[in-house]
């Protein structure tokens, strides 16, 4: 496998996306990888799939992720085929129980999700919000084509009043790499303990940045020295995406969140990136539920809500299933 032929087909497609680079295999270090990649009669390759391998010793198997993948136009039925095919083999190779994935397609794209199902698997579109390992429901704005100030111009009144207060008060907004690791952990620790979820280590973070090598950064806020706000972005495929975000309690009349917004979409259209991912907006269709405000933020930056269609799942091994999804589970928690 020429991981540098892959990587520049994933990197340049359509439906690529960093969690199927060959660097996010770089951050998943506790799963193996195995790379597919269908070729054309022509032998040019016409898609692709990173796909993740966690191994289960006590029960000798393993269990399979393709995290936002297939790679490929999935309305092109052979190739979909083709690319499942391969991954039958590496589910043989490592004894396999079942194969989960959640491909960049809409909900309403029946032709792909048809196309799946017809291979045998299951899916699970009624999941919704913590049910699913990634959000189906993303914020998504479109910068394609449009200049800065065009953006600008298209938020709502009081997100670019925001914008210049926190200009107005000295907020420095800046990118980093590894230097303000510290900084960007302790916002993290503050905003989980705050909200009530679990944050990842310092060392993930770190090797998040390592990986993508310049295309992932940390975007901070500062006043004075002060940290107020931060985010861990990453630049891939024509997409800058909003992976991770955090900030203080304190001094949030600096209104930094938004200036770190605007940075990193400014950042994105300069890059001439199609597309800024808000990433995920569960909830965002009910306002009693606690997350709501994450959408209502979000939605003064005049994108839009992108639903995907979400998980679906293979087995392999139906005898096994049951008991590895509780080892899993019992590892998890331990």
């Amino acid at each position: 496998m020429d991981l540098n032929e892959y990587e520049k087909y994933c990197k340049n497609n359509a439906c690529g996306n960093f969690m199927q680079s060959v660097n996010w295999a770089k951050v998943k270090e506790s799963w193996t990888p195995e790379y597919v990649t269908a070729r054309d009669e022509s032998g040019n390759i016409n898609g692709c799939t990173l796909v993740l391998v966690k191994k289960i010793p006590f029960f000798n198997t393993a269990f399979l992720y393709a995290p936002r993948g297939f790679v490929c136009d999935m309305h092109d039925k052979r190739t979909v085929n083709n690319i499942f095919e391969q991954i039958k083999l590496i589910a043989e190779k490592h004894g396999a129980y079942a194969l989960k994935t959640d491909p960049l397609i809409d909900e309403r794209d029946f032709i792909a999700i048809k196309n799946l199902t017809d291979l045998g698997f299951v899916y699970h579109g009624e999941k919704t919000g913590y049910d699913n390992i990634q959000c189906k429901e993303n914020y998504i704005l479109d910068i394609k084509g449009k200049t800065c100030d065009e953006l600008f111009a298209s938020f709502k009144p009081k997100w670019r009043y925001n914008i210049r207060l926190a200009k107005r008060k000295g907020v420095r907004c800046e990118f980093f790499g590894e230097e303000k690791l510290d900084d960007f952990c302790a916002l993290m620790q503050e905003t989980g303990s705050r909200d009530g979820f679990e944050i990842r280590s310092k060392e993930y973070f770190q090797s998040f940045l390592r990986a993508f090598d310049g295309a992932a950064k940390l975007c901070m806020c500062y006043i004075d020295e002060t940290p107020l706000s931060g985010a861990l972005f990453v630049n891939y495929a024509g997409t800058t995406s909003y992976v991770y975000g955090c900030s203080s309690d304190k001094n949030r009349q600096y209104m930094p969140n938004y200036l770190m917004q605007w940075s990193m979409i400014r950042y994105a259209a300069e890059c001439g990136c199609h597309t800024y991912d808000f990433c995920g907006v569960p909830y965002w269709y009910d306002e009693s539920h606690k997350n709501y405000g994450v959408y209502r933020f979000k939605q003064g930056f005049n994108g839009k809500v992108k639903t995907y269609a979400g998980e679906f799942d293979f087995t392999f091994r139906n005898t096994v299933e049951h008991f590895a999804n509780l080892a899993m589970k019992l590892r998890k928690r331990m």
